[in-house]
């Protein structure tokens, strides 16, 4: 038992070892880069990405031993420059979203794709399945809800379902709502990123179903334009939530060299931080779909600004910004 135990000490420290020996001299010219007063801002951050990495594959793996200590200390003194350089102390809420957010959405962008690909591949299912089952709609989406839809569009107003409720009611209910589906999205995720794929096409095929239902009854045209007012921010917010959660688990199938544990816990921080992200854009598409969409019959050309208004913010902050935000190392507490 002894020699068992003797074994592991040494297993342990020969690990140690490789580990100090492929990052010294690594470590050591960043050392010298933080005395130089001439080092850029940004490459400091790039270094002290590095150096948290290193710093979270020591905490699992060492948490006791001087390396760690000295990797702490090396990445405070990143992280200090970083700060010191700043021009201006910004608001946290707002340093948040102009910065951290679009940040984390620069060094995301396979899941965010793959969340996008398997809701649309729901959506097409969605449609196929409607277009060859003609119980397949109310499968979906309910009895009530098709009749009350198949009513509306025979009285001239398929939208009507958007005035049917108090605007203010309708907002906070559909607000909430669209935040809890997001939530769901990324907390599936825990469950491993094939739940999550689940949520997204199911998600995916009640759109298919819904637009195909109007197809159905001739009023596709005339009513795309209206849903898309509040849905080009609703749905691609839930994609982006899509994202967050099979970020979530592969950070548990997938943890890399470093320990499951770490890899989860730097999964859930980080795509919780855009779960929480994407809320000032559900409550955006709740106030339109709540206080806008009802006016179905408002000019094309009104539609299309908002439309494309939306669109526009979306891929600006989540695609644009991002590239801008890339460099950008927020402040953690380790």
């Amino acid at each position: 038992m002894a020699l068992l135990f003797f074994g592991l000490i040494v297993r342990k420290v020969m690990k140690q070892s490789v580990f100090i020996k492929m990052n010294k001299a690594k470590w050591q010219e960043y050392e010298q880069k933080f005395k130089q007063e001439r080092t850029a801002a940004e490459e400091i951050a790039k270094m002290y990405v590095h150096l948290t990495e290193d710093l979270a594959f020591a905490k699992g793996r060492f948490p006791r031993a001087e390396i760690t200590a000295y990797l702490n200390k090396l990445a405070l003194q990143a992280h200090n420059l970083i700060y010191r350089n700043k021009p201006e102390k910004k608001n946290r809420l707002v340093s948040f979203w102009a910065y951290e957010v679009p940040h984390l959405f620069y060094s995301s962008g396979r899941p965010m794709l793959y969340s996008f690909l398997i809701l649309m591949a729901g959506v097409l299912i969605g449609v196929i399945s409607s277009a060859n089952d003609d119980t397949f709609v109310r499968l979906i989406m309910g009895d009530e809800y098709v009749d009350m839809t198949i009513r509306n569009i025979e009285s001239g107003n398929p939208m009507g379902v958007y005035g049917s409720m108090d605007p203010v009611s309708m907002f906070f209910f559909i607000t909430i709502n669209n935040v809890k589906v997001s939530f769901i999205a990324f907390m599936a995720g825990i469950l491993t990123s094939f739940f999550v794929g689940m949520v997204l096409f199911r998600n995916g095929v009640m759109i298919g179903a819904f637009h195909y239902l109007f197809h159905q009854y001739g009023s596709f045209d005339s009513s795309i334009l209206t849903i898309w007012l509040h849905g080009t921010i609703e749905i691609s917010a839930i994609v982006l939530a899509g994202g967050a959660g099979l970020i979530l688990g592969n950070g548990l199938l997938f943890p890399g060299t470093y320990p499951r544990i770490e890899s989860l816990k730097h999964a859930v921080k980080k795509g919780l931080k855009i779960v929480i992200g994407l809320v000032p854009f559900f409550i955006i598409a709740g106030f339109i779909e709540s206080f806008i969409t009802r006016y179905s019959d408002m000019p094309l050309g009104l539609k299309l600004v908002i439309i494309l208004g939306s669109a526009f913010l979306m891929i600006h902050y989540f695609v644009f910004l991002p590239i801008k935000r890339k460099d950008y190392v927020h402040a953690t507490e380790d």
